[in-house]
């Protein structure tokens, strides 16, 4: 296995997807926002970039949503000596560890405005000055941004400045959902075990139901909801097989199994029960459909409590919309036509939804 297929894990067609465009991108030093919902793994992106970007140096992480406002200044740019109290000395910032090197700014969103302009000025300068200092320092660094929020959104409302957006938005990459690759479910429990602490005799045994079954749950917490999963796992089934009925009624919902006999006598009652729509081979074909099936709902309440259908509903709506307009290059017929709406209809649910035609 390559560099690329140690860290990101999956064939499935999103992940190849996501490999070209690293590949492609790592040996420039163009700038690169990765975007994605929380727990996809946007890190290993910036590892993967920085490991086959040739650059010497270290990669320095930065989280800006983990780090107190009047501290990430101080993070980011070092400080002098005096600068504030309990600067006792001269300290380094993040950009300076990072030259030669690849910077790596997590939840990027929530960088404070005030050190959006800042960051705006040494992307474009390649120069920073630490807190309390007035002296110019060079600095060669490769950046990487990540965020799981709608930065488009943020700058309509003031959060996020447009320019710095423009700025780290030259490269995007979009790392997918768990639930639009489950393909890789069993890839991805073999390289987490591979790489676990336990003994081998330890850990459990997926059998192709459980996988299955796991291919089905919609994921809201991506691969690191399936890694709590699989600790789970090693807990309640150390050594032991882990089939279909396991997974639904003693991991994802965390009830600890009944003794040994009762738990096959219970596997025994309901192996014939799966419909043939949860086969393994079926849910491999479904997994690679971009939209999800309406009658995988039926299962919703079996995983969660509650479901705010009239948001999810318009949610939908929103990214299909957006989707076409972008397919039709923002001619409204095209894109109705995609969506099997009146052109009228379609310009409705625009003006209701605030959705614009994308730029040419």
């Amino acid at each position: 296995m390559g560099v690329l297929d140690n860290l990101l894990v999956g064939q499935s067609a999103p992940m190849r997807e996501v490999k070209r465009l690293i590949e492609l991108a790592a040996p420039s030093t163009t700038t690169i926002l990765v975007q994605g919902e929380t727990g996809t793994g946007k890190e290993l992106v910036a590892q993967a970039v920085h490991n086959l970007s040739g650059r010497k140096g270290k990669l320095v992480s930065v989280n800006c949503s983990a780090i107190p406002a009047e501290l990430l200044e101080s993070e980011l740019f070092g400080h002098e000596k005096g600068a504030f109290t309990g600067a006792e000395k001269t300290r380094a910032g993040r950009f300076e560890m990072a030259s030669g090197g690849t910077l790596f700014l997590d939840e990027i969103g929530d960088m404070p405005l005030a050190l959006q302009s800042k960051l705006l000025r040494a992307l474009e300068n390649r120069k920073i000055q630490r807190v309390g200092g007035g002296v110019d320092v060079d600095v060669d660094f490769r950046l990487v941004c990540a965020t799981h929020q709608n930065i488009e959104a943020d700058i309509e409302a003031g959060k996020f400045r447009a320019d710095l957006f423009y700025r780290i938005n030259v490269f995007p990459i979009t790392m997918p959902a768990l639930a639009s690759r489950a393909v890789d479910i069993p890839a991805l429990l073999a390289a987490m075990l591979k790489s676990g602490k336990s003994n081998h005799a330890d850990q459990p045994v997926f059998t192709e139901g459980a996988h299955a079954e796991m291919m089905r749950y919609p994921w809201p917490g991506n691969v690191r909801e399936l890694r709590n999963l699989l600790e789970r796992a090693c807990l309640l089934f150390p050594g032991r097989q882990i089939e279909q009925a396991d997974v639904r009624n003693n991991l994802l919902r965390i009830k600890v199994p009944e003794p040994v006999e009762e738990q096959e006598a219970l596997w025994a009652a309901t192996t014939n029960l799966a419909p043939e729509s949860e086969t393994p081979d079926n849910i491999s074909e479904v997994s690679e459909v971009p939209l999800p099936h309406p009658s995988h709902y039926q299962e919703w309440f079996s995983f969660f409590d509650n479901i705010d259908l009239r948001r999810h509903l318009q949610d939908v709506e929103i990214v299909l919309i957006e989707a076409a307009l972008k397919k039709s290059d923002g001619m409204i017929s095209a894109a109705a036509d995609s969506l099997k709406l009146r052109r009228t209809t379609l310009i409705e649910k625009m003006k209701k939804f605030m959705i614009e035609k994308p730029a040419n």
